[in-house]
């Protein structure tokens, strides 16, 4: 128990970028880059839906060069999850790669409105 705390902690302790958006303070935000087979594979519908489940906000695009570019904002733990599952991605993706950073207010504030977006393709 002790061990889960302390682990807890150290996830917290790294990742130091806060902010309020619209009334939500956010743990973490972070943009993702996922390559592979992750287009014409339902990734975007994929991702909202599981970002969704885990009360993340954020987007979701294509990108032409045949990678999903993403922005999850939420508590640290659950932008933990979402980055591992998106190294799983749905049925019929095969994810090759999954880099991630820390953003901040301006990458997610790209979306319309509040919530988590599917955007379109740049």
């Amino acid at each position: 128990m002790n061990s889960r705390r302390l682990v807890g902690r150290v996830l917290i302790a790294g990742h130091g970028n806060r902010a309020k958006v619209k009334g939500m303070s956010h743990q973490r935000i972070v943009i993702a880059s996922i390559k592979g087979r992750v287009q014409g594979v339902y990734f975007r519908a994929w991702a909202q839906h599981q970002a969704e489940l885990r009360g993340l906000e954020g987007w979701v695009r294509n990108r032409r060069d045949g990678s999903v570019e993403a922005v999850f904002a939420g508590p640290s733990e659950a932008v933990e999850t979402m980055l591992k599952a998106c190294h799983e991605g749905p049925r019929g993706s095969y994810v090759e790669r999954v880099d991630a950073r820390d953003a901040g207010v301006t990458e997610l504030a790209e979306r319309p409105g509040q919530g988590f977006a599917v955007l379109a393709t740049v």
